[in-house]
């Protein structure tokens, strides 16, 4: 009898044995496969964002907001439109901020990478112009701006304000604010100044113009405080009202890309600027929201 048992007990044992390795087979393939089918960033439990500095603020609170809420970890890079575009087609992040849309060029190196971007508009933006506070200068037109970038006008005086050299700064020339400038002011046949300044982020030129009484600069609508003064553009301020409505004449879309259509954690996100607290998010970075 107790032989008879000892013997059941090693054929039950055995059985779980078994059961259990191929329990564990089954969970490892399961496991394999929503990898594969949910995307690296979701099975890592990590949404990985680069791209503009603009669309910074925005990722940022976005990223806090959702880690907070998902449990998922967000991590948010700033090294420029182009950049962001970059690693998307490379395959080194998930989502690509970006200031302006994806340029031809770039399409064509993702698809010879297996990559689809696809567009996703995330709030939209007015290019400010800003000057020092104390200068007198309120409002330009959008061809005296251009005309200051170009080099024709090289004192405040020729455009109403006090008698000095206007220092000109510019963003770099892998920004995306500074494409959307370049199209949206200067057009294809002007050139900005060899004189020109360059800084390499919003941050940057804000603080340079508030420390420089002479300067003038572009920058993102949510980056503009009282260190600096946004002037009027051929008679309209940027504000949300002017650029939900188009009227003020440099406003532009912000963007977040994706390789093909997003699914699962990457896709709530996504979908971030959509819901009431996506758009309190937007609101409070100062941009305006689109949804």
């Amino acid at each position: 009898m107790l032989i008879k048992l000892l013997y059941r007990f090693h054929f039950i044992n055995s059985i779980m044995t078994i059961n259990m390795k191929l329990f564990k087979k089954i969970l490892l393939s399961a496991t394999v496969f929503g990898v594969m089918a949910s995307g690296t960033a979701q099975a890592a439990g990590k949404i990985v964002i680069d791209g503009s500095t603009t669309v910074g603020p925005i990722a940022k609170a976005f990223a806090d907001h959702y880690t907070k809420t998902s449990g998922v970890q967000v991590t948010v890079s700033e090294s420029g439109s182009g950049n962001g575009a970059k690693s998307l087609i490379n395959k080194t992040c998930d989502i690509a901020t970006m200031s302006r849309p994806m340029k031809d060029n770039e399409l064509a190196a993702a698809k010879s990478k297996g990559v689809n971007p696809v567009e996703h508009i995330v709030a939209l933006d007015g290019l400010s112009i800003v000057v020092h506070p104390s200068n007198r200068v309120n409002a330009l037109t959008k061809a005296q701006i251009r005309g200051i970038y170009m080099g024709k006008y090289t004192n405040w005086s020729q455009v109403g304000g006090p008698n000095s050299a206007i220092v000109i700064i510019q963003r770099e020339s892998n920004s995306g604010t500074a494409d959307s400038f370049k199209e949206l002011v200067m057009g294809k046949e002007n050139p900005i100044s060899k004189r020109a300044e360059t800084q390499s982020s919003n941050g940057a030129i804000k603080s340079r113009v508030a420390s420089t009484p002479a300067a003038i600069s572009y920058i993102g609508l949510g980056f503009v405080d009282s260190s600096v003064k946004s002037v009027l553009v051929d008679g309209v301020d940027a504000d949300v009202k002017t650029v939900k409505n188009g009227t003020y004449p440099v406003h532009r879309a912000l963007f977040m890309y994706t390789n093909g259509q997003p699914t699962g954690a990457v896709k709530q996100f996504i979908d971030l600027p959509k819901t009431a607290d996506g758009k309190r998010i937007i609101s409070e970075t100062g941009f305006v929201n689109y949804y």
